[in-house]
């Protein structure tokens, strides 16, 4: 049975849930026609460097620090990690993936699941706010334990990333499902080490991937934003 505190993460990481995280596919729609995606294998193998050494893990690692800081009532923590994570962003389209889907997380949780330890935080996210770090404090607020946290984020990422491949082409529904079943030891061994980072464990080596979010920002057609 799922425990009932972690009944709203389901929520917040569903696709009902409206952060806009269908409109980008960080940066899948140049490798799709770039070729180096074109089969469920060459999909796994990409998600997979993502989770390991790319934005996944880094993101991960995010949603735990912002989750600490928040438990920790450190506004000035959180303030910096806000400001790091989105120093850190690669390209302009992965700034605004970032971006646009944490403050449109906040929104929607301000108004729908705020909590007094939410709203005594928020003005530490008022110069802008990365969507790990808004999922960190909002679920930090609610009591959601940290390794549950940080393993829903982890498959929702994988699984946004998946149905934007299912939506470009090269993966079917059924290759989608396989491709994200075979990640899952992955996803669970990624956020069990992310719950014990620090700072110095943020950042990107998977340099193909921040090299394909630059090509599709002159990509000719494009269905996504990044």
């Amino acid at each position: 049975m799922i425990h009932p505190a972690s009944l709203p993460l389901l929520v917040w990481l569903s696709p009902s849930f409206p952060v806009g995280a269908f409109a980008f596919s960080h940066g899948l729609e140049w490798a799709v026609e770039a070729g180096d995606i074109h089969d469920a294998e060459t999909a796994r193998l990409w998600l997979s460097d993502l989770l390991q050494h790319g934005s996944g893990y880094s993101d991960c690692c995010t949603v735990a620090l912002a989750w600490q800081a928040a438990t920790d009532h450190d506004p000035e923590r959180l303030r910096a990690l806000a400001e790091l994570t989105c120093a850190m962003q690669p390209t302009s389209e992965r700034r605004l993936e970032a971006t646009m889907q944490g403050q449109a997380f906040m929104l929607a949780a301000l108004s729908a699941w705020s909590r007094p330890a939410l709203e005594t935080l928020k003005p530490a996210l008022a110069d802008g706010v990365t969507y790990p770090v808004a999922l960190g404090l909002v679920a930090a607020s609610h009591e959601i334990p940290l390794e549950q946290t940080v393993s829903a984020f982890a498959l929702s990422f994988v699984s946004n990333l998946v149905s934007a491949l299912v939506r470009l082409g090269p993966l079917g529904q059924t290759d989608g499902q396989r491709v994200i079943a075979a990640l899952l030891p992955l996803i669970e061994t990624v956020s069990h080490e992310a719950t014990r980072a620090t700072l110095a464990d943020l950042g990107s080596c998977a340099f193909r991937s921040d090299i394909a979010s630059m090509r599709h920002e002159t990509q000719y057609t494009r269905l996504f934003r990044s």
